[in-house]
């Protein structure tokens, strides 16, 4: 009996010790679940509360105790969809699809170039290799805040240096007249037939110019990362076999590139859909709100509007928009699949 009962005993003590074992990582846990209760979830959930009440300035005092505070369901999700709310030259669904076609249309351009000049600085033989390389890291070190004052200043209409560009240039050309392009203000539109919901203004272009230097850099790292990972041998056997550089390039160092540089497309796809600072300091979404991407009119409708409840609504759409994303192209690009065999 008294076996039996040492043997209980510990049976019981090993449970309680395995129990601490298997708790204490959840233990070490509990102030990072805090912290982030705190600062992350409990933002997010009140956020959800407030996108379906009419909350604005005046309930910042007591917020959800005011007794003017109003509960109207899905009218600010339906107002935003609409295009109904009382904000001059909005039209969610034409905010839409410039967002998507920014972000594509920055993806398509810089990958090619960050690939292509990572090739280009993999040769063999060149000289300065490790000076060019550190030069280009320069965008990816830089605030974008810092870029997008700068590159605003370029595109200046009275006194940027594009404009002067051209002025030097036109007489060369036989044009003798004042060169005076408002490239970020301008209603001009080079190509109106682009996209279907409205044509793309001169900013635009300006802005994909000042960007390409932003976002070549990254992928330029990753397809340099990448392209020191292939084997030698594979070149120097598709040589022996007759290969030319050409045939080397898209038979070998696409395909072994290819796992590297479709989660950095993913990634930079995902940046520029919500590249805030860039396009708020360069072009303000203007003009008339021709380059207003989600997240900068999400901005708007707080800083500016006050819209508080309208704004919520509307960070809970881009929320989706921007899930919808990941997962879509996380499926078609398999970017979070393992390569391996």
């Amino acid at each position: 009996m008294a076996v039996l009962s040492a043997s209980t005993g510990a049976g019981k003590q090993k449970k309680a010790s395995n129990f601490r074992r298997a708790s204490l990582p959840y233990l070490y846990l509990v102030p990072a679940f805090l912290l982030m209760g705190v600062i992350t979830f409990y933002p997010l959930v009140y956020q959800v509360i407030i996108s379906f009440t009419n909350f604005e300035t005046k309930h910042l005092l007591k917020q959800l105790a005011d007794p003017t505070l109003k509960f109207i369901g899905f009218k600010n999700y339906i107002d935003i969809i609409t295009g109904a709310l009382p904000v001059q030259n909005f039209a969610f669904f034409r905010v839409l699809v410039y967002n998507f076609w920014w972000a594509i249309s920055n993806v398509a351009v810089h990958v090619p170039a960050g690939v292509l000049i990572a090739v280009l600085l993999n040769t063999q033989g060149l000289w300065f290799k490790r000076i060019y390389r550190a030069m280009y890291i320069l965008p990816v070190v830089i605030p974008p805040v810092v870029i997008a004052a700068v590159w605003r200043n370029i595109f200046d209409e009275q006194y940027g240096a594009m404009n002067q560009l051209l002025n030097s240039i036109a007489p060369l050309l036989g044009y003798k007249e004042l060169i005076s392009i408002g490239w970020l203000t301008d209603y001009t539109f080079p190509i109106p037939w682009l996209l279907p919901t409205g044509p793309l203004p001169l900013a635009y272009y300006a802005m994909m110019i000042a960007n390409f230097w932003l976002g070549w850099p990254f992928m330029t790292m990753v397809a340099t990362g990448a392209l020191q990972s292939i084997p030698k041998d594979l070149y120097e056997a598709a040589s022996i076999d007759g290969a030319s550089a050409q045939q080397q390039f898209w038979n070998i160092t696409v395909p072994l590139l290819r796992p590297a540089m479709i989660p950095a497309a993913v990634y930079g796809f995902t940046m520029s859909f919500n590249l805030f600072a860039f396009v708020y300091f360069m072009t303000g979404g203007g003009p008339a709100r021709t380059t207003e991407i989600l997240v900068t009119f999400a901005y708007d409708l707080v800083r500016n509007l006050r819209l508080f409840g309208v704004a919520a609504a509307f960070a809970v759409i881009v929320f989706f928009v921007a899930l919808t994303v990941f997962l879509v192209t996380n499926r078609i690009t398999g970017a979070t699949e393992s390569y391996e065999g």
